[in-house]
C-alpha cells in the first residue's frame, strides 16, 4: 500500500510539474493590433480608469437616488430614572395656599416608547436637477480621462513594438555580420598558412570578430529589454514567451497618407477635448449656485405610536396603551439673504471659466507649435533614412570589392578592417534614423489625434 501511495504520489507530481513547465513554455504570437486589444483588458492603469468610469456612473445613480422617496423606520424606548421635576402655582392644588408659592411637580412616566415610519419627497429643488446634470458630464470626464489613458497606452505600445521589430533586424544583420567576419577569418588564416598573409593580418580580423562578438551579445539583451518593455506596456506575465507576427515591412503607416493631416480640429486632442468638458462643469456649477436662490419644496409624512409606562413589563404586549400619531404636509424654505455669500461663488467661477478659456486659447497655440515641429521632425527623419539607407548599401559595395581585392592579392588587410568598420558604422546609423522615424511617426498619429480614431 506505501509503494501505491509513492508510485500515485510521484505520477501527480510529474504531471503537475510538466503542467507548469509547459505554462511557462506557452508561446503566444500577436500583431501589434492585437497587442493593444490585449493590454485594453490587461494593462492595470487601464483597468483603473474602467474603474473610474463605473464610479462615476454609479455616482450619477446615488444623485437620481436623492431625488426619489426617502423612507426609514425609528424607534425608540427610554428609561426616565430621574423625571424632571416642574415647578408650577402651588394654588393650582391648594387655593389656600400663600400667594407666589411654588409646587414641585414630576411629569412623565419612567418608560417611554415610540416607533414610526418616516417619509420625505422632494418636490422641487433647483440645486438637484443642476447637479444630476453635472454629475453626467463627471461621467464624460471621466470616460475622456479613460480615452486619454487609452492613447498613452497605445503609444507606449506602438513604440515598444518598433523597439521590438528593429533590435530584432538589428540583430540578424549582427549576426551576419558574425558569419561574415568568421569566413573572412578563416580565409586569412588559410591565407597565413600558405604563407599569402601575415600574422598580424589574422591578429587584425581576430579582434573584429571579438567585438562583433560583443556586439552580438548587446543586441541580444537590447533585444530582451525590448520585449520586456512591451510585456510590461501590455500588462503580459514577464514569464510569457512572446512573439511578434509582424515585421517592418507589413506595417501600414497612416501617416504616410497623403490626406493624412486632412480635416483635423482641435477637439481631436483628447487634452482639447478635456478643457472643453471642464468648462461645462465650471458653467454647470454657477448654474448649480443660483439654482441656491430659489425656494425648496418638499413633502414630508410620518405615523407611528408612542408609549409611556411606569412597568417596564408592559412594554412586552403591544396593547390599547400605544398611541398612534401621525403627520404629513409640505415644507417651503425660500432664501432670503445669505450675505452675499453666493453672489461671490459666482464671481470666483467666473474668474475659473476665463483662467480655462485662456489654457484653451495656449493649448491651441501648443498643438499647432507640435504638429509643426513633429512634422518637420519627421519629415527631417525620413530624409535622414533615405539618406542612410544609401549609405549602407555604399559601404555594403565598398566592403565586397576591398575583400575581393584583398583576396586577390592587390588590396591589404587593412584596407579590408577599414571598409569593414565603415560598413558596421553605417549599419548602426541605418537603424538608428530607423527607429528615430517610427518613434517620430507615432508622434505625428498622436499630435493628430489619430491614435485612436475610432474613439472620437
Amino acid at each position: 500500500m506505501k509503494r501505491l501511495y509513492l508510485i500515485f504520489g510521484t505520477v501527480v507530481g510529474l504531471t503537475i510539474a510538466t503542467s507548469l513547465v509547459a505554462q511557462e513554455k506557452v508561446q503566444t504570437v500577436f500583431t501589434l493590433e492585437q497587442c493593444i486589444e490585449y493590454a485594453n483588458e490587461h494593462n492595470p492603469n487601464l483597468k483603473n480608469a474602467h474603474s473610474a468610469v463605473e464610479a462615476s456612473e454609479a455616482k450619477v445613480g446615488e444623485i437620481i437616488a436623492s431625488g426619489l422617496p426617502q423612507v426609514s423606520a425609528f424607534g425608540d424606548l427610554g428609561d426616565n430614572y430621574l423625571i424632571p421635576t416642574t415647578f408650577v402655582p402651588a394654588q393650582i392644588f391648594d387655593p389656600n395656599a400663600p400667594e407666589g408659592t411654588l409646587a414641585p411637580v414630576k411629569f412623565g412616566t419612567q418608560y417611554t416608547g415610540r416607533a414610526s415610519i418616516d417619509i420625505n419627497q422632494m418636490i422641487f429643488n433647483g440645486s438637484y436637477f443642476v447637479g444630476l446634470k453635472a454629475s453626467r458630464t463627471y461621467t464624460e470626464l471621466a470616460r475622456v480621462d479613460l480615452i486619454s489613458t487609452k492613447i498613452e497606452l497605445v503609444a507606449a505600445i506602438k513604440k515598444a513594438y518598433y523597439s521590438v521589430l528593429v533590435n530584432k533586424e538589428r540583430l540578424a544583420l549582427v549576426e551576419i555580420n558574425v558569419n561574415r567576419l568568421d569566413s573572412l577569418l578563416r580565409e586569412t588564416k588559410a591565407m597565413y598558412e600558405n604563407g599569402f598573409a601575415e600574422k598580424i593580418d589574422v591578429s587584425r580580423i581576430q579582434v573584429q570578430v571579438n567585438n562583433i562578438n560583443n556586439a552580438k551579445r548587446s543586441s541580444t539583451i537590447g533585444l530582451e529589454v525590448s520585449y520586456n518593455l512591451l510585456k510590461f506596456q501590455m500588462g503580459l506575465p514577464m514569464s510569457t514567451q512572446l512573439t511578434l507576427s509582424d515585421n517592418l515591412s507589413s506595417i501600414q503607416f497612416q501617416v504616410l497618407d497623403p490626406e493624412f493631416k486632412n480635416g483635423f480640429t482641435y477637439n481631436d486632442r483628447i487634452e482639447y477635448t478635456k478643457l472643453g468638458v471642464n468648462h461645462s462643469l465650471v458653467e454647470l456649477d454657477i448654474k448649480n449656485t443660483r439654482s441656491q436662490y430659489l425656494p425648496t419644496l418638499d413633502f414630508y409624512g410620518n405615523y407611528g405610536a408612542s408609549y409611556g409606562t411606569s412597568n417596564f413589563n408592559n412594554f412586552l404586549a403591544f396593547g390599547e396603551n400605544w398611541k398612534t400619531l401621525g403627520a404629513f404636509g409640505i415644507r417651503l424654505n425660500v432664501p432670503i439673504f445669505d450675505g452675499l455669500r453666493k453672489s461671490k461663488q459666482i464671481q470666483q467661477k467666473r474668474m475659473q471659466l476665463e483662467q480655462i478659456e485662456n489654457i484653451q486659447e495656449l493649448t491651441r497655440n501648443q498643438i499647432d507649435m507640435e504638429q509643426s515641429q513633429v512634422s518637420l521632425s519627421f519629415q527631417n527623419n525620413i530624409d535622414a533614412l533615405k539618406l542612410q539607407k544609401e549609405n549602407m548599401e555604399l559601404a555594403e559595395e565598398v566592403y565586397k570589392v576591398t575583400v575581393i581585392k584583398y583576396q586577390e592579392g592587390v588590396g591589404s588587410n587593412i584596407e579590408v578592417l577599414n571598409a569593414d568598420a565603415s560598413y558596421k558604422e553605417a549599419q548602426t546609423n541605418y537603424y538608428a534614423a530607423l527607429y528615430d522615424a517610427l518613434i517620430v511617426s507615432v508622434d505625428l498619429e498622436k499630435a493628430y489625434g489619430k491614435l485612436l480614431p475610432t474613439e472620437k
